[in-house]
Parts: structure tokens; C-alpha cells; sequence
């Protein structure tokens, strides 16, 4: 067997150390989530969408409801643009696999 110690070592490649990404201070403009009434999805559909997309309690859910059935239209959250893109997407996929027409739209904040 060869004596391992004798041997010599091979050389480390050379490596270019990179600054992190600056994703703390380039943020996502935040954007309004708004949820727009219609007479065809059931009330309890929406409440459930809502809190399971945004992670609203209830009560929350319940007067988001509520207000969009009163005035036409609520505003749901405030988000960075790309996570409301998200949840948007999310709720209206929630609401065409069940055949309703739940509508949310975005605007700048």
C-alpha cells in the first residue's frame, strides 16, 4: 500500500465568492387583493376560499363576505405583487374546479 502522507495533495480548484442576492431591500411593490361580488357563488364558498387561500379566521372571512355582497367589492390584503399573483391564482383555481365564477382582482397599493 502507498504511504497516503507522501502523497500530495491535489490542488482546489479556484472559487469566486459571490454577494448574496439582494432580495431584502429589492422587494415586490405591494398590491390590493380585492374580492368582487357576484350572484352565483355561494356565500359559504367564498368564506371557506377566503380562509383557506389567506388564512383568515371566520369572523374575518365572514365580514370580507359581506362587505363585497353590500358594496360590490372588498379589499382583501395588502401583498407583495408575486404572493398576491399567488393567492389570486389560487382562489380562482379553487373556484373553477367547482364550477363557480369567484372573481379577485389586483391593484397597485
Amino acid at each position: 500500500m502507498p504511504d497516503h502522507a507522501a502523497m500530495p495533495l491535489p490542488e482546489a480548484p479556484e472559487v469566486e465568492l459571490l454577494p448574496p442576492p439582494e432580495t431584502e431591500t429589492e422587494l415586490d411593490p405591494p398590491y390590493r387583493v380585492l374580492l368582487h361580488n357576484d350572484e352565483v357563488t355561494p356565500w359559504g364558498f367564498v368564506v371557506v376560499v377566503l380562509r383557506l387561500v389567506f388564512d383568515f379566521g371566520q369572523a374575518r372571512a365572514e365580514q370580507i363576505t359581506m362587505e363585497a355582497h353590500q358594496t360590490g367589492v372588498a379589499q382583501v390584503a395588502t401583498l407583495p405583487k408575486e404572493q398576491a399573483k399567488y393567492c389570486v391564482g389560487k382562489a380562482h383555481s379553487l373556484a373553477r374546479e367547482a364550477g363557480h365564477p369567484l372573481t379577485f382582482s389586483l391593484e397597485p397599493a
